[in-house]
C-alpha cells in the first residue's frame, strides 16, 4: 500500500478544492491510501510514515504562503530521505507556476533528500475568491492519478 499525504493552505477554499480533486485522482489508483490535511492539522512527527508528500498553496504575490514556506523548511529537518514530493498552487492573472517554481526550488535547497515525483501543477482561479477557471479541475484529478501511479512504480 502506497501512502500519500496532501498538505495545503487555503484562504478562500480554492486550493482546498484543488487538493480534494488531486486526492480523488489518487484514490482511483488501486493500492493508494491518501490523507488530506490542512497545514495547521499536520503532525510533522508522522510525515515519515508516508511514501509521498504533496504540498499546495495559493499564490500570494508570486510566492507560496508564509505557512507553506515554513512547512517546507521543516521538511528538511525531518528524516524523509528518498520520499517523493510534489507541489501545486492556485493563481490569478499571469502568476502561472510562480509559487510552484518557488516551492520546488525551496524543497531542493532545504530538503534535498526528497525527490520530485512530477513537475508542479498550477491551477487558475477567476478572482481573488475564485471560482476556479472552467476546465482546470480535471487537471487536478489527472495530476493525482499520475503521481499515484509514479509512486507505485
Amino acid at each position: 500500500m502506497t501512502k500519500v499525504i496532501v498538505v495545503y493552505e487555503s484562504k478562500y477554499g480554492n486550493t482546498k478544492l484543488v487538493a480534494e480533486k488531486i486526492v480523488e485522482g489518487m484514490r482511483e489508483v488501486s493500492g493508494t491510501e491518501t490523507v488530506l490535511n490542512e497545514l495547521k492539522e499536520v503532525d510533522k512527527n508522522r510525515l515519515a510514515e508516508f511514501d509521498a508528500i504533496l504540498v499546495g498553496s495559493p499564490n500570494h504575490m508570486g510566492r507560496p504562503t508564509g505557512g507553506i514556506k515554513g512547512f517546507i523548511n521543516e521538511l528538511g529537518k525531518l528524516n524523509l530521505m528518498g520520499k517523493a514530493v510534489a507541489v501545486f498552487d492556485t493563481y490569478l492573472g499571469k502568476d502561472y507556476e510562480k509559487a510552484v517554481k518557488k516551492m520546488e526550488k525551496q524543497i531542493s535547497e532545504k530538503a534535498p533528500g526528497l525527490k520530485l515525483a512530477a513537475p508542479g501543477l498550477s491551477i487558475r482561479v477567476e478572482g481573488m475568491k475564485g471560482p476556479i477557471t472552467e476546465g482546470e479541475l480535471p487537471k487536478c484529478k489527472e495530476f493525482g492519478g499520475k503521481i499515484a501511479n509514479q509512486i507505485k512504480g
